[in-house]
This record gives structure tokens, C-alpha cells and sequence, in this order.
């Protein structure tokens, strides 16, 4: 069986890969945009996927000119709306499915 490699950021490494300052960083964090995990030597670290989102947030940042609690709830909106646009594609599915052998 294939071992999955976890790919895993410091926060001086996520601060240099997205350009955000450890004090927005910090911000992000205590807004719950992402959520560290703690090492053994409770130094925070974060998934690959939270150098994604802040990032995201960062552009969002520039482009809105939002401060940081007007950019949680925009990403938040934006999950939200994936999420249901996922759902609306699930349900369109299930309902052609059932019209499809109701007409057979």
C-alpha cells in the first residue's frame, strides 16, 4: 500500500509562500480563516490546502480592500455558495435520474 506524504508549512514558510505578515497571519488564524495544528513542541503548522486559502484571502484582501473579519465572511459566503451550487448539480442529477425512468 502507497504511503501518503502530508505536506506541511511552519509559519515563517506560509508568511513567505503567500507574502502575508506573521501579525496577519495571526489575525487569520484567531478569525478561524484556517486552523494550525500543533506540533510536539506546540509550534503551529499548517496543511498545504491553508497556504490555498491564504492566498485567496490575501487577493481578496488587495482586490476588496476589506480588513480581515470582512474577508472571513467573504470566504465563508464563497463556501457556502460551492457548497450549494455542488448540492443544486447532486439534486439536478437525482431528479433526471428520476424522470428519466419515470418515462420508461
Amino acid at each position: 500500500m502507497a504511503e501518503m506524504t502530508v505536506i506541511t508549512h511552519t509559519i515563517s514558510e506560509l508568511c513567505s509562500y503567500t507574502g502575508v505578515s506573521e501579525e496577519d497571519l495571526l489575525e487569520i488564524v484567531g478569525l478561524g480563516v484556517i486552523e494550525p495544528q500543533l506540533t510536539q513542541n506546540e509550534h503551529w503548522i499548517f496543511a498545504e490546502n491553508d497556504v490555498v486559502i491564504v492566498h485567496q484571502a490575501a487577493r481578496l484582501c488587495r482586490e476588496l480592500a476589506l480588513d480581515w473579519s470582512g474577508i472571513a465572511i467573504v470566504l465563508s459566503l464563497l463556501e457556502s455558495n460551492r457548497s450549494l451550487h455542488n448540492e443544486n448539480i447532486q439534486l439536478e442529477q437525482r431528479l433526471a435520474k428520476f424522470i428519466s425512468s419515470d418515462l420508461s
